[in-house]
């Protein structure tokens, strides 16, 4: 005798509300969860069941008419019993991203995204930036970069500026300084170095011709900022990137004026990866949470 597995359920709670209301926005109101939530459930029970359960406007299909009259029964059954449900089965999404980006921006939201969809499984590796380097192969990466990827498709996660910054103890001791883009100050100043935020973009804003820095190099942005926290010297910052340093005061901004930086966040995944509703329900979040 074959055993069917048998939908997550919260899936089928998230069905049964939807049909009734014919409302995501109130659909998610009842069941405490994002629409999105609600959308992803559903796309989840459809890619189980192997049919689609709505048409236009939330109007069933007939395969989805027919499976709400047996998901009812068992609903008002397990109600009744006072059963707590079944197994759920429960999805792997494997994430490759940079650890400072992990650091300040994934982890301190990534409970938001356990409540919103906690039939997944999260397996996170760090990739390299820059040379789009992985520890295993992901479903989704993040990669910071140029862009113009051709190996993947991707969408743009965030971009951001760069202001030059250092520790207040730096300033005192160095200091003080007037915008930090004069010939005197950029040439005289220790500047920390890293093929992550060339120096070249703001000695282009400030008009001056000058090589990359060869003192203390840091491959890591967020070891960078600690670095410059530390007194090493001056780093330029993104200021999202950043915040955390900048906040709190371990940095401070050396100008008021901020150039584009070369590299930006990017999604990246093979084609067809967000055809999982795992994949698809973790990049709008992302992309929402983050972007």
């Amino acid at each position: 005798m074959a055993i069917h597995r048998i939908p997550p359920i919260q899936c089928l709670m998230t069905f049964e509300a939807l049909a009734r209301l014919r409302s995501a926005t109130r659909a998610s109101e009842e069941l405490c969860v994002t629409a999105s939530a609600v959308s992803h459930r559903v796309r989840q029970l459809e890619d189980h069941l192997g049919f689609k359960l709505f048409g236009r406007e939330f109007s069933l299909t007939t395969d989805g008419a027919a499976y709400l009259n047996q998901v009812r029964a068992g609903l008002a059954l397990l109600q009744h019993s006072g059963g707590h449900g079944t197994p759920q089965r429960r999805a792997r999404l494997r994430l490759a991203a940079p650890p400072t980006f992990c650091r300040q921006f994934l982890m301190p939201r990534l409970e938001l995204f356990r409540t919103q969809c906690p039939d997944v499984d999260l397996v996170l590796h760090v990739a390299i930036p820059l040379a789009d380097v992985t520890a295993e192969q992901a479903d989704l990466e993040v990669r910071f970069g140029p862009g113009g990827y051709v190996d993947c498709e991707f969408r743009l996660l965030q971009s951001d500026r760069l202001t030059p910054a250092c520790s207040p103890a730096f300033v005192n001791e160095f200091g003080p300084f007037n915008g930090f883009d004069s010939l005197a100050e950029l040439s005289q100043t220790r500047l920390i170095r890293s093929p992550l935020e060339p120096w070249a973009p703001w000695f282009r804003h400030c008009g001056v011709e000058l090589p990359e820095p060869s003192g203390s190099q840091f491959n890591d942005i967020g070891l960078a900022y600690d670095a410059a926290a530390s007194g090493f010297g001056v780093m330029l910052v993104r200021p999202k990137l950043g915040a955390a340093w900048l906040d709190s005061g371990r940095l401070v901004p050396l100008s008021e004026h901020s150039v584009a930086s070369p590299h930006n966040y990017y999604l990246c995944h093979a084609p067809g990866a967000l055809e999982r509703w795992e994949c698809a329900a973790f990049a709008d979040w992302l992309l929402q949470t983050v972007g």
